[in-house]
C-alpha cells in the first residue's frame, strides 16, 4: 500500500488526469446510448412467472404498457354530454399521438358493451385504457409527457383529470440531484468542522464525486448487457457518497495526524495509505463481498442490483487509495488548518493525548459499563418491536404522494370501481379438449362465488382456442393480506378442484400475484443469507483479532442494528407513521428486496466502524494486556472519527428521502437509522460496556486454534518516527505545498 501511495503521490497530475479521462470517457458513452433500467421482478419458476412467460408467448400483441386515463365528476355524471364531449375529444386526441397504440374508450360505438364496465355505477367516474406500443421500460418520456398533457387538457372546473400506470409515472417529478446536493453539502460542513480546513474538506468531497459519478455511468452501460434495476443506480449512489465520504475521512484524518507529528507531506500520506488506507480496502472489500452474496439467491433482479453497488463500493475503494494520496500531494500542508500550521511551526510537534468529551465519554462508560450495557440494550430492544409486525410486498401507486397524478387516479378508480380492480389477477388456463374447456366454465362459475372475489371475466381464446386468460378482479386492494390470502386460496383450494380428473392446467398470475411469488420466494431464502453473511463477518474478525468473543459479539451487534433499523422502517412506511408529512405517501408493506440489500450493506458499513474501533483496542491489549485500559484508550482515540464518520453517513442517506422515489427513500431512512444505532448506541456504548464486563475474555482463542489460524493483519501499528525538527518549517504564511509533495 505504502508503494501505491508513493506512485500516486509522485505522479500525482497523472492520476488526477487519468481519473479525470475515465469520468468523461464513461459519461459521454453512457450519454450516447442512454439507459435500458427494468422494472420487472423476474422470478423463474414461480407461477406467476409460468402465468407471465404463457400470456407474453400466446399474446405478444399485449406486450405495451397498459395505463388509464380516469375523469371524475362530483356534479352530474361522466354520461353528461359535455362531459362526454371534452373527454371524448381529448381522448381522440391521445389515440393519434406518437407511442400510442390503442385507446379503449367508454363513450361512443368503438366501446362496443365495454362501456358499463368503465363507468362508475354512481356515475361520477369514468376511465380508459390507454395502451402504448412498448413497455414503461423502453418508452421515450417526452412521449408519455405529451400524453397527459393532452389528456388533462380535458381538465375543467367540475372535471379531475388524472392518470395512472407505469408510463405515466415516467413524468412524475424527481428530486435525486437535489437529494445529492443536500447530501453532500451536509457532509461538507462536518467535514469542515472537524478538519477546520478548507481544502481538506474539499478531498473527501471530490474523491467520492468522481468515483461515484464514473460509478453511475459505469452502471448505466450494464443495464444494456444485463438486467439492472431502476432504482440501482440511485441506491449505489446513495451507498457510494456515503462510504466514499467516510473512507476518504479516515485516511485524511490519519495524514493530518501524521502532519501534526511532524512528518512530511509524502510520508504521512505514505503511511495514511499503509495503515487506514489498508483497512479501507479491507472494509470495502467486505462491503462488496456482502453484498455480491446476493448473487447466490439467483434471482435476476438482485443480481444486477448487487453488482451495481459492488460496482460503485469497489470504485470509491480504488479512488480513496489513489485519487486521494495525489489530492494530498497536491495541497500539502494545507491539510491542516491554519491555526495547526502555525502551532506546528511555533512549537513543534506536540505529543497527541485523548482529551475533551471523547476522552471523558470513555471514562464514563468505564465506570458505569453495567448500566449503559442495560440502557442501550433496551433501546434497541424497543425499536426493534416493530420489526415482529413487518410485512414483505410491493408498493403501488397506492403509495405515491397524495399531490400525484398517479395516486389520485389510483384512488379514484378504488373509490369508483372498488379496491381490486387497481391489481386484478390472471388464471392462464391452458385447454386441450372439450372437457378442460367444461372444466373452465366450472371454475368461471364457482369464481363468481368464491369469497374475496368482485368479478370474473373471460378473455378472448388465442391460438385455436387452447389458451384462455379469465380476469379475476378480488374485493381488496392489491396491497391486502386478505387479497394474499384469495390467490394462496386460488392456488391450494379452488384451481385444483377444478383441474380434479382433467387435463386442464390453470396457473394464478397477474402483478400483484407475481409481487407476492418474490416477497415468498426472498422470505424462504432470507434466513440462510443472512447466516452466511454474518459468518462471513465473523471469520473475517476471527482472523484479524485472534478472538472468539470479537467476531461473537460483532455477530449479535449486526443483528440487533439489522432488526431495529427494520423497526424503524416497518413504524415509518408500514404503520405510517409520519409518511405522508414527509411525502413519501401512504402506508403500505415493506419492499421484500429490502431486507436482503440492508443487510448486505449494513454488514460492510458495521465492519468499518468495528474494524476502526476494535482495532485500536487490540493494539493496545497486546501492548499492556490491561483490557480496561486498551477498551478506555481504543473508545477515547476513535470515538471522535467514528462519530464524525457516522454524521456524515446518516446525512447523506437522509438527504435521499427528498428523491421522492419511496423505495429510495425506504433504503435511506433504513440505513441511516442502522448507522446511527450503530455508531452511536452499538460501537460507542454497547461494545464497550460488554468489553469492559467480560474483561480478558475478550481477548480469549484457544491454543489449538491460534496454532492453525492464519495471520491477517487489517491495519499495521505505524512505525514511530522521530519527527522533523520544527527549525525546517516554514512560516505558516509562507507555506505552499511543492512539487515533490514535502514541506
Amino acid at each position: 500500500m505504502a508503494a501505491l501511495a508513493r506512485w500516486c503521490l509522485h505522479r500525482r497530475l497523472a492520476v488526477i488526469v487519468l481519473w479525470l479521462a475515465a469520468f468523461a470517457g464513461l459519461a459521454t458513452a453512457a450519454f450516447a446510448t442512454g439507459s435500458a433500467y427494468s422494472s420487472v421482478y423476474n422470478v423463474p419458476g414461480t407461477e406467476a412467472g409460468r402465468a407471465a412467460a404463457l400470456l407474453g408467448k400466446s399474446f405478444p400483441g399485449a406486450a405495451g404498457s397498459a395505463d388509464t386515463i380516469v375523469w371524475h365528476t362530483t356534479h352530474g355524471t361522466v354520461r353528461a354530454a359535455s362531459v362526454e364531449q371534452r373527454v371524448g375529444r381529448a381522448l381522440d386526441e391521445v389515440s393519434r399521438l406518437p407511442g400510442v397504440r390503442t385507446v379503449t374508450s367508454p363513450y361512443g360505438p368503438q366501446a362496443a358493451g365495454a362501456g358499463g364496465a368503465q363507468i362508475s355505477r354512481d356515475g361520477h367516474t369514468g376511465y380508459a385504457t390507454v395502451t402504448f406500443d412498448a413497455d414503461a421500460e423502453h418508452l421515450d418520456a417526452g412521449q408519455v409527457k405529451h400524453v397527459v398533457s393532452t389528456a388533462k387538457s380535458a381538465a375543467a372546473k367540475d372535471l379531475q383529470v388524472e392518470l395512472g400506470g407505469d408510463a405515466i409515472a415516467l413524468t412524475q417529478p424527481a428530486s435525486g440531484q437535489l437529494s445529492e446536493v443536500v447530501g453532500v453539502a451536509v457532509a461538507a460542513v462536518v467535514l469542515l468542522i472537524a478538519f477546520g480546513s478548507l481544502a481538506a474538506m474539499c478531498l473527501p468531497i471530490v474523491t467520492a464525486l468522481v468515483s461515484v459519478g464514473a460509478a453511475t455511468m459505469g452502471i448505466q452501460l450494464l443495464s444494456h448487457v444485463m438486467s439492472i434495476a431502476n432504482f440501482a443506480p440511485m441506491l449505489g449512489t446513495l451507498i457510494g457518497l456515503g462510504v466514499g465520504i467516510d473512507y476518504a475521512l479516515f485516511i485524511v484524518t490519519r495524514h493530518r495526524r501524521g502532519l501534526r507529528r511532524g512528518l512530511p507531506v509524502a510520508e504521512a500520506a505514505e503511511r495514511a495509505i499503509a495503515t487506514s488506507g489498508r483497512a479501507v480496502v479491507f472494509a470495502g472489500g467486505t462491503v462488496c463481498v456482502a453484498v455480491l452474496g446476493m448473487l447466490v439467491l439467483r434471482l435476476s433482479f438482485l443480481t444486477g442490483v448487487a453488482i451495481a453497488a459492488a460496482l460503485t463500493v469497489l470504485l470509491t475503494v480504488a479512488a480513496s487509495v489513489t485519487l486521494l494520496p495525489a489530492l494530498l500531494g497536491v495541497i500539502g500542508r494545507f491539510a491542516l488548518s491554519k491555526r495547526e500550521r502555525r502551532r506546528l511551526c511555533e512549537h513543534g510537534p506536540q505529543p497527541e493525548v485523548p482529551t475533551g468529551l471523547a476522552a471523558r465519554w470513555s471514562g464514563f462508560v468505564e465506570r458505569h459499563p453495567r448500566l449503559l450495557a442495560t440502557v442501550a440494550a433496551v433501546v434497541m430492544l424497543v425499536l426493534a418491536v416493530p420489526t415482529l409486525s413487518m410485512r414483505l410486498g410491493t408498493s403501488d401507486q397506492g403509495n405515491d404522494p397524495a399531490t400525484s397524478t398517479t395516486r389520485k387516479a389510483y384512488d379514484l378508480v378504488a373509490e369508483g370501481f372498488g379496491p381490486g380492480v387497481n391489481g386484478p389477477l390472471q388464471l392462464v388456463a391452458r385447454t386441450d379438449d372439450a372437457a378442460d374447456k367444461v372444466a373452465l366454465d366450472k371454475l368461471t362459475d364457482t369464481l363468481r362465488d368464491t369469497h374475496g372475489v368482485a368479478s370474473v371475466a373471460a378473455g378472448t381464446a388465442q391460438r385455436s382456442g387452447d389458451i384462455e386468460v379469465l380476469t379475476v378482479v378480488p374485493t381488496t386492494a392489491p396491497q391486502s393480506q386478505d387479497t394474499s390470502d384469495l390467490i394462496n386460496r386460488l392456488r391450494h383450494e379452488v384451481v385444483p378442484a377444478a383441474e380434479k380428473g382433467t387435463d386442464l392446467q390453470v396457473d394464478v398470475g397477474g402483478v400483484t400475484a407475481g409481487y407476492d411469488d418474490f416477497a415468498s420466494v426472498i422470505v424462504g431464502k432470507l434466513p440462510v443469507f443472512v447466516g452466511v453473511v454474518i459468518a462471513l463477518g465473523g471469520v473475517l474478525l476471527l482472523l484479524a483479532f485472534r478472538s472468539l468473543g470479537i467476531p461473537l459479539k460483532a455477530a449479535l451487534m449486526n443483528l440487533a442494528a439489522v432488526a431495529s433499523s427494520f423497526g424503524v422502517v416497518v413504524a415509518i412506511f408500514h404503520w405510517g407513521w409520519g409518511s405522508e408529512l414527509l411525502g413519501l405517501g401512504r402506508a403500505g408493506p415493506i419492499e421484500p428486496f429490502l431486507p436482503v440489500i440492508m443487510v448486505s450493506v449494513l454488514f460492510g458499513l458495521s465492519m468499518d466502524y468495528q474494524v476502526f474501533l476494535v482495532s485500536r483496542m487490540y493494539e493496545e491489549w497486546r501492548e499492556t494486556g490491561d483490557n480496561r485500559r486498551a477498551v478506555r484508550v481504543g473508545l477515547a482515540e476513535t470515538s471522535r472519527v467514528i462519530n464524525s464518520a457516522a454524521v456524515i453517513m446518516i446525512s447523506v442517506f437522509l438527504a435521499f428521502v427528498l428523491s421522492g422515489d419511496r423505495v429510495i427513500a425506504m433504503f435511506g431512512i433504513g440505513l441511516a437509522a442502522a448507522v446511527a444505532l450503530d455508531a452511536f448506541v452499538l460501537r460507542t456504548l454497547l461494545v464497550p460496556a460488554l468489553m469492559h464486563l467480560l474483561g480478558g475474555a475478550n481477548w480469549w482463542l484457544p491454543g489449538w486454534l491460534e496454532r492453525r489460524l492464519p495471520r491477517l493483519s487489517i491495519e499495521p501499528p505505524e512505525t514511530e518516527e522521530a519527527p522533523a525538527p520544527p527549525k525546517v518549517l516554514q512560516a505558516p504564511d509562507a507555506v505552499r505545498p511543492k512539487a515533490s509533495g514535502t514541506a
